[in-house]
């Protein structure tokens, strides 16, 4: 007798749907793993709700019992006390990143352009070094880029946490290797056509390297965003400060000074999170297809 594998659902004999047992185990499993990683998230959603009392709880609770918006109120209110608002903060934070953004997304993608397809005296030494930078962390170089940064007279600048963001190893590394699996036959098309090589970077390279430039969106994006080290090292100035530069200073105070601002950090935390969280749910479809273009060989 063969074993039943699921059953299907009918109506007036016609067939709605089908429900195989062995997918609904599957996704059973799937959604209690997508829930557990959840955990994090929906306990920083909550704690940004609850009253001072429930943070201070012992054990803590999971969920918010009394959700509050006092959180965000004191939040604001903190920054009132500065000379500078809390709303200056989130533009900066807000404009460095998408600029930053941006310009690593083109002068990644021209870097990739140059290196695999046109193909200059020398790429291979390039790629190698890109490569070898790969190996240092971004800490290692803060002194000299602070160096080059105060010769410069950006200090206290945008220019200062911009310029160095712009040309990272890993993200010429991700563009290069996606655009590798393009074919060389297209680009000769396009030349036979006419076009000169700037037409054929901004019209065939760049919307061919759209999922990898999604995927750089997100990982651009989410390092930026949270940033906390860049703008203390470049910036002296109140009103240059970055949105978690900001918060940490309202978190330094002393005894019942920091315990009071406990709230405000909670709806602070949350503020931070959402961002990155709708840029990764507007480039989700991207990453993944890129992650399923890097395990295919030219």
């Amino acid at each position: 007798m063969a074993a039943v594998k699921g059953f299907s659902v009918r109506f007036r004999g016609r067939r709605l749907f089908s429900i195989y047992l062995p997918n609904v185990f599957l996704y059973a499993f799937l959604t209690l793993v997508v829930a557990f990683t959840a955990l994090p998230l929906i306990y920083v959603i909550s704690s940004a709700f609850k009253p001072l009392d429930e943070l201070f709880l012992y054990p803590p609770k999971f969920f918010v019992r009394r959700p509050t918006f006092e959180n965000f109120s004191d939040l604001f209110s903190a920054f009132n006390n500065t000379d500078v608002p809390l709303t200056r903060n989130i533009f900066n934070s807000l404009f460095v990143t998408i600029v930053i953004v941006v310009l690593t997304v083109v002068f990644s993608g021209m870097a990739a352009y140059g290196l695999v397809k046109l193909k200059p005296k020398g790429s291979s030494f390039i790629f190698t070094l890109i490569l070898t930078a790969l190996m240092f962390s971004s800490h290692v170089t803060q002194i000299p880029n602070y160096v080059i940064v105060k010769n410069l007279n950006m200090i206290n600048t945008y220019w200062a946490l911009i310029l160095p963001k712009i040309a990272v190893a890993y993200n010429v590394f991700l563009m290069k290797q996606f655009l590798e699996q393009m074919p060389d036959a297209l680009l000769e098309a396009a030349r036979l056509d006419g076009a000169d090589e700037w037409h054929i970077f901004c019209k065939i390279v760049m919307p061919y390297l759209r999922p990898a430039w999604g995927t750089l969106v997100v990982f651009s994006f989410v390092s930026n965003w949270n940033d906390y080290f860049s703008p203390l090292v470049f910036t002296n100035s109140e009103v240059m400060k970055t949105l978690p530069l900001a918060v940490q200073s309202i978190a330094g105070g002393p005894g019942a000074a920091a315990l009071s601002t406990m709230g405000a950090m909670a709806a602070s935390t949350l503020l931070m999170t959402m961002p990155t969280i709708l840029v990764y749910t507007l480039m989700q479809g991207r990453v993944l297809k890129t992650m399923g273009y890097s395990g295919i060989k030219s």
